[in-house]
């Protein structure tokens, strides 16, 4: 009895050591939403961007299925045909993206010289900083973004 005792207590330091270590791996369901690592990937997309200004991350992306314990198979786009769509957990991470703030391209309007075109509706509330010998007026103003 105390030697089976003694090998689950080195059974859960065991699995502690090698949680803390390496972390859990990410358990994803089939509709959830995952972003793909592409940083360490040589010619893939890369957005025109080189260096640390490359994105980390790319997607989201829609999971179709589980393969096996531990890849996933992706619904990716066309443009990412040449790729293929299964992945190891490790290259995944979960979208927490918020559907209801994502703001729809269609809203907005952009002006011949690539601006983004904003009307003033009203002065909601003014102030004046006094800086030493400066002051500096501060303004809160409604937009209408076109």
């Amino acid at each position: 009895m105390r030697e089976n005792d003694h090998m689950e207590k080195l059974m859960k330091l065991y699995m502690k050591e090698v949680v803390t270590r390496h972390g859990k791996l990410m358990d994803f369901q089939v509709g959830d939403k995952v972003m793909l690592k592409v940083s360490p990937w040589k010619g893939v997309v890369r957005f025109g961007k080189r260096g640390k200004l490359n994105p980390r991350y790319i997607g989201p992306f829609q999971v179709l299925s589980k393969v096996g314990d531990v890849a996933y198979r992706l619904e990716l786009p066309q443009q990412l045909s040449r790729v293929h769509n299964t992945f190891h957990v490790s290259n995944l991470k979960k979208c927490l993206s918020d559907e209801s703030l994502v703001i729809p391209l269609e809203g907005l309007h952009v002006d011949d010289k690539l601006q983004f075109v904003e009307e003033l509706v009203e002065i909601m509330d003014r102030e004046i900083k006094h800086l030493k010998r400066s002051r500096i007026p501060i303004i809160k103003v409604r937009w209408n973004s076109k």
